[in-house]
């Protein structure tokens, strides 16, 4: 059964196996110096680690194939992040420290995430609501300058030339001014 590397804890090489993604307990275990029987009683007696561990056979760190108790890949995550850290040796537990308060920040984030993206939707959106209707004022604006633009252009092209000369060869024209705003 052919094995790969996955992590390193505490300068141990942590496997899996490649066909399955069955990662042994043990060397974790001893790589933080908790007790590797404990540890598999308490997947035993939980829920949804107890379906998914079993035996298998694996190369052990003296080169070895030995038979292991085995938890999938996808669960050894959470499986570290329910150990107890006063339970680990001195030297692991900072790290093991950082690692579970790191799982607190993937939980927050994975479980707030929508909420802060619905509120920054929802900001962003009042934003363009706003501009959107500041284009239509200034718009709406516009378009009242072009029809009073359009019937003064429509004065003067009704100008004729009887009127130029009833004004005294004048072009002049009273437009009317609007004075609403």
């Amino acid at each position: 059964m052919e094995t790969k590397i996955i992590a390193r804890v505490n300068n141990v090489d942590i496997v899996a196996t490649s066909d399955e993604q069955l990662v042994p307990i043990r060397p974790i275990c001893e790589a933080l110096g908790i007790d590797a029987n404990g540890q598999k009683q308490r997947i035993e007696r939980d829920e949804i680690l107890s379906s998914t561990a079993c035996m298998i056979h694996a190369v052990a760190n003296d080169g070895k194939e030995r038979e292991m108790y085995s938890i999938p890949y996808m669960y050894v995550f959470g499986w570290l992040f329910s150990i107890d850290t006063s339970k680990v040796n001195e030297e692991a537990r900072p790290a093991v420290l950082k690692y579970k308060e790191e799982c607190y920040r993937a939980l927050y984030r994975h479980f707030t995430e929508p909420q802060t993206f619905l509120a920054e939707k929802q900001k962003m959106m009042e934003r363009k609501v706003e501009e959107y209707q500041e284009c239509q004022r200034r718009f709406k604006d516009a378009q009242k300058l072009m029809n009073e633009a359009k019937a003064e252009l429509n004065q003067v092209m009704k100008f004729t030339i009887d009127d130029w000369r009833a004004n005294n060869r004048q072009l002049v024209m009273t437009f009317e001014e609007n004075t609403e705003e």
